[in-house]
C-alpha cells in the first residue's frame, strides 16, 4: 500500500535558450511580457503514491493506492490510471467541490525543470480518512511524502507498525518531516521501524542534522532502520544494511529527457526487490535500473519497468557497486 499524494502533471517542453545561470545557479527565465513558444504539450499522471502504486503494480505487486482525490477532471484522469496499470483504490478518498492536486512542469531537452504546482486535495488526507485497520494487513507499506497537515496519520502508522504481525515498511521522508528531523519524536519512533528509507544526499543531511553523508546513514541505521538507500544523481546511490556502505554508480550512457519521478523510480525497484527477498545490493541495483528508465521518458511513469523487464535488465546490466564496510 502507497500512501501519500497523486497529482496530474502537465509537462510543458521548452528549448534550452530558457536557461540562464547566475551564481552558480541555474534557473528558467521567462521574461515579463513576451510570448514564449514550446516544443511539446504532454499530460501525465503523477504524485509520490500514485508513481510508487503504479510502479509496483508493473512490477507485479498486488498494489494499492491510499490518498484523496478530487471528483473534479483531474481526479478522474488519475483514477482512471489507476484502475487502468490495475492499482486497488479501495484505501482512496474521493471528495467534491475541490480541486486535485495539478503541477505545470517546466522541462528543457536536458532534463532541467522547474516544477509549478498546488497541492490541491493531498492536504486533506487525515487520521479521520486513514484505514489503519485495513493497511496494517499488509505486508508492505510505503509512505511517500505527504503535507504538512498529513503528518498526523504517522501516529496510527506507528502503532500498525507496532503490532506483532506489522508490515514492513518503505519510508521516503519530505517536507516537515525533514524540517524537523530526529528532534520529533514521530520522526524517530517512525524511523525505528523503517526496512528501507529514502532520502536524497541533501534531505539526507537535512533530516539528520550531519556534516556528512556517512554521518547521516550512521545515525539513522543506530537509531533502527535497517536499510537506507541516498540517491545522489549522477553520482549514483549510496547505501547500506548496518553492515556495509555500498555505491552504486550511475549507468553513465543513459539518455535523460525528463528527471521527474526518478526518486520514485528508485524507491520503487528497491522495494520490489526486498519483497522479493533480495539482499540490499540488489535492491540498489534494481532501483538504479528502474530510475534510469523512468528518466528516459516523459513523465514519473512512462519509463516504468514490468517484473519480466527489470529482471531482464538485472541480468543484463552490469553496475559495478563499490562495497566497504560500514
Amino acid at each position: 500500500m502507497s500512501i501519500g499524494g497523486a497529482t496530474y502533471d502537465l509537462f510543458v517542453r521548452t528549448t534550452e535558450d530558457l536557461i540562464h545561470e547566475c551564481d552558480t545557479k541555474k534557473s528558467i527565465a521567462l521574461p515579463l511580457g513576451s510570448k514564449v513558444r514550446v516544443e511539446e504539450v504532454i499530460e501525465t499522471c503523477g504524485g509520490g503514491a500514485s508513481n510508487s502504486s503504479v510502479g509496483l503494480a508493473r512490477l507485479g505487486c498486488s498494489a494499492g493506492f491510499c490518498g484523496v482525490i478530487s471528483s473534479d477532471q483531474w481526479g478522474e484522469k488519475l483514477l482512471e490510471n489507476l484502475k487502468k496499470e490495475g492499482v486497488n483504490i479501495d484505501c482512496a478518498t474521493i471528495v467534491e467541490n475541490e480541486i486535485s492536486s495539478f503541477s505545470i512542469i517546466l522541462s528543457t531537452e536536458n532534463g532541467e525543470r522547474v516544477i509549478l504546482y498546488t497541492p490541491g486535495t493531498n492536504v486533506h488526507l487525515h487520521d479521520a480518512n486513514f484505514n489503519k485497520d485495513v493497511i496494517g494487513k499488509m505486508n508492505w507499506v510505503y509512505l511517500n511524502h505527504i503535507q504538512e497537515d498529513s503528518c498526523v496519520i504517522q501516529d496510527d502508522i506507528i502503532e500498525m507498525l507496532a503490532n506483532e504481525k506489522e508490515p514492513r515498511f518503505t519510508w521516503n521522508p519530505g517536507g516537515c518531516q525533514l524540517d524537523e528531523g530526529l528532534s520529533a519524536p514521530n520522526n524517530k519512533n517512525l524511523l525505528s521501524h523503517t526496512d528501507l528509507v529514502l532520502l536524497n544526499n541533501e534531505e539526507a543531511l537535512q533530516f539528520t542534522k550531519t556534516d556528512s553523508i556517512d554521518d547521516a546513514i550512521r545515525t539513522m541505521l543506530s537509531i533502527g532502520a535497517k536499510n537506507v538507500c541516498i540517491t545522489q544523481g549522477k553520482e549514483g546511490t549510496i547505501a547500506s544494511d548496518g553492515k556495509n556502505l555500498y555505491h552504486c554508480p550511475a549507468i553513465i550512457d543513459a539518455t535523460v529527457i525528463d528527471t521527474t519521478g526518478a526518486g520514485d523510480a528508485f524507491g520503487t525497484g528497491a522495494t520490489w526487490a526486498l519483497l522479493n527477498g533480495e539482499d540490499l545490493l540488489t535492491a540498489v541495483k534494481a532501483g538504479t535500473i528502474n530510475a534510469t528508465s523512468v528518466v528516459g521518458a516523459i513523465g514519473a511513469q512512462a519509463g516504468l519497468l514490468t517484473d519480466t523487464e527489470i529482471k531482464e535488465k538485472l541480468a543484463q546490466t552490469n553496475l559495478a557497486v563499490n562495497v566497504r564496510p560500514l
